[in-house]
């Protein structure tokens, strides 16, 4: 036998006992079950931005517990200047008082915009007031009849045509010699004409917008100029203003310019304690005297005029002579 022949298989043996021992021992292993993996994190969530509404329309500005008082009666002073638009008067809640602001003509803030009158509406158990606004259409108003164009939807006082504005003088009043951009068209009010100043509740206009209001609502708008701000600032100052004070009548109605309650262009409304106070050009003649201390408005004539009582005087009449009578003698 030769011994090297059997050496050299013993190396071959002892690999083949390794490989027996290692698969042996993989055998024994406990392999782990099966596991996926862990979902992705879901994305985040997409934010769509909406744009916040202008800052010129607030839904509700003001709440009152109780109904403002009927519009009063009164007459439209002349519009001042050329481009000017007019602005209904309303009842303004100060928190212990409703008080008159007047009507009054206002400068636009640019050039194509009207006025949409603010309005009183009842909901929820109050009063709300919806502020006016600037804006290319004339939007929902309560369906309240302001007079002079504004009879509860829409404006036919006048309109823009190009950079000008005409003047409906049907409806407003307008002096025609000093402002040339007018017409003249009829208007057919087919809102109940009464004196109600809310929307809404017991005894309120019951009106709701039409499809032209609700998109003139999504158009863009501008709040009330600096002129009519300071409009109303000036009228609760006043107590005359005041509806206990005026009892529903103000004496200061309307004027023809923002924040200016004296003078030409004042009118009252009808059933007013006392007039508005005017200046001479609008009485529209010589000042009265009897605010000059003249006692029952009496007036002294002017310097160098005779007076009335100074006349000279005529001549008493004599009395014919008495008849005489004669006794004949015979």
């Amino acid at each position: 036998m030769k011994k090297p022949l059997l050496s050299a298989f013993v190396p071959y043996r002892g690999v083949a006992a390794v490989v027996t021992a290692a698969t042996l021992l993989t055998a024994c292993v406990v392999q782990p079950a099966y596991r996926p993996p862990p979902p992705p994190p879901p994305p985040p969530p997409r934010v769509v931005y909406t744009p916040p509404p202008p800052a010129a329309v607030v839904e509700v500005d003001v709440q009152a517990s109780q109904p403002p008082p009927p519009l009063p009666d009164y007459d439209q002073p002349p519009c001042p200047q050329d481009g000017y638009l007019w602005t209904p008067g309303y009842w303004h809640w100060t928190g212990s008082d409703y008080y008159w602001i007047p009507g009054t003509w206002v400068q636009p803030p640019s050039v194509g915009v009207l006025w949409t009158p603010g309005y009183w509406g009842f909901v929820g158990g109050y009063y709300g007031w919806h502020v006016g606004y600037w804006g290319p259409h004339v939007g929902f108003y309560g369906g309240v009849n302001y007079g002079f164009g504004y009879v509860g939807v829409g404006f036919a006082g006048g309109r823009w045509a190009g950079n000008s504005f005409a003047y409906n003088t049907s409806v407003v009043n307008v002096n025609t010699t000093v402002i040339h951009n007018t017409y003249n068209q009829t208007v057919v009010n087919n809102v109940t004409v009464n004196k109600v100043s809310f929307n809404g509740g017991a005894g309120g206009v019951q009106a709701a917008p039409t499809q032209q209001e609700r998109i003139a609502a999504q158009e863009t708008h501008t709040p009330p100029t600096a002129m009519q701000t300071q409009h109303v600032q000036e009228a609760v100052r006043n107590p005359a203003l005041a509806a206990k004070a005026n009892g529903g009548h103000p004496s200061i109605a309307a004027t023809a310019r923002p924040a200016s309650f004296s003078g030409p262009g004042v009118t009252g409304a009808r059933g007013a304690s006392s007039p508005p106070p005017r200046g001479p050009a609008a009485a529209g003649g010589a000042p009265n005297n009897a605010s000059h201390g003249q006692p029952n408005g009496a007036q002294h004539p002017p310097a160098g005029t005779p007076a009335a009582n100074n006349k000279p005087k005529a001549p008493p009449k004599k009395a014919p002579p008495k008849e005489q009578k004669h006794e004949n003698e015979h």
